[in-house]
């Protein structure tokens, strides 16, 4: 009788309600498929939550796990922790005691989408450099203050990493694949997923030269763009942004209404209030806090214009916006954006 193939490389995969499946699924396709191509059982992997059991996506998928105390002994090749909506409320003692226990015994810790702040939580990113999806990236420097945060794509940290998510995830497994297995086993993984080029890291989870579908942006309206990204708390006025860039005021508006469809002053104020809503839903910072650190010196004018972009007010979208909306799009953008921009035109940051 021939012997059984040991697995040498057990992966655990910790997820909370409504966690991304598809990205969840993208990190692991790699280790399936290194697998196949390979002819080994170099890899294995187990989903498992905190109470096992059906966990729902935030796609609706129901993923059948194993709770969690299934595999307190055991000593993993790499652990890997997906969230998405709410992370900060799934960092128990028995997890954070968990992951410094497989911490210590050498394993691999990972943090997808989300997932990095439920290891900030846990104690695990202290002094270490992690990212998280960009939609999370403000609360992330809010509740990790002695982390360094990135808005790059993969960060990797010692033993430590963490990925934003989506198509990301791919790329991050693929990783691990090239350094267990080899170069030639993850060409050829990456060739049978149609992957055809693994990013790694100082990757941008938002590049500015080219958009998605191939578009080039005007290149003032990116360095417009930029002025007011890092501009959010002191704002510089529509004047000041076209002086700096060397344009007209006039030119500035003309090239945003033809590459982004909106003016200059409604892109800026609905920039500062998505960062808003960020720290809104995912922080208990003051809304007068979060209102200054967005732009706005009054919090009255805050409110208004908060509700005028989401439907809602701030202090009911705290409540609301902790919960995975029956997966509705994310901002909640009124239906007629262009009487919206339009009527913010006279309006100043």
């Amino acid at each position: 009788m021939s012997s059984p193939i040991i697995t040498q490389h057990e992966i655990i995969a910790l997820v909370t309600p409504h966690f991304n499946a598809s990205a969840t699924t993208s990190f692991i396709d790699p280790f399936r498929v290194a697998n196949y191509l390979s002819g080994r059982n170099k890899f294995s992997w187990t989903l498992v939550s905190e109470n096992g059991g059906g966990i729902e996506a935030s796609n609706g998928m129901l993923i059948e796990t194993a709770p969690v105390k299934d595999v307190n002994e055991s000593n993993p090749w790499l652990v890997l922790v997906s969230s998405s909506w709410t992370p900060e409320r799934y960092t128990s003692h028995e997890l954070r005691n968990l992951f410094q226990k497989w911490w210590r015994s050498g394993a691999i810790i990972g943090g997808l989408d989300t997932g990095a702040i439920i290891l900030a939580n846990a104690g695990m990113l202290k002094g270490k450099t992690a990212t998280v999806h960009y939609e999370h990236i403000d609360a992330f420097i809010e509740i990790a203050p002695d982390t360094d945060v990135s808005e790059n794509m993969f960060v990797q940290d010692d033993r430590i990493f963490t990925c934003c998510g989506g198509t990301a995830s791919t790329d991050a497994g693929l990783r691990l694949v090239h350094a267990v297995a080899g170069e030639s086993i993850a060409n050829a993984t990456a060739r049978y997923l149609f992957h055809h080029e693994v990013r790694g890291e100082g990757r941008s989870q938002n590049p500015k030269v080219v958009e998605p579908m191939g578009y080039v942006t005007s290149g003032v309206v990116r360095a417009a763009i930029d002025l007011m990204e890092a501009h959010l708390e002191t704002t510089l006025s529509i004047p000041e942004i076209a002086e700096r860039l060397g344009v007209s005021q006039r030119q500035l508006s003309r090239l945003f209404d033809q590459y982004v469809y909106k003016s200059p002053v409604a892109y800026y104020r609905d920039i500062r209030l998505d960062r808003a809503r960020g720290l809104v839903t995912q922080t208990e910072l003051k809304f007068s806090e979060i209102a200054a650190a967005s732009g706005f010196n009054s919090q009255v004018h805050f409110s208004r214009a908060y509700n005028q972009r989401f439907g809602l007010t701030p202090s009911a979208d705290r409540i609301e916006g902790r919960v995975p909306f029956e997966f509705r799009a994310w901002p909640m953008y009124k239906p007629d954006l262009k009487s919206d921009a339009d009527a913010s035109r006279s309006a100043s940051p």
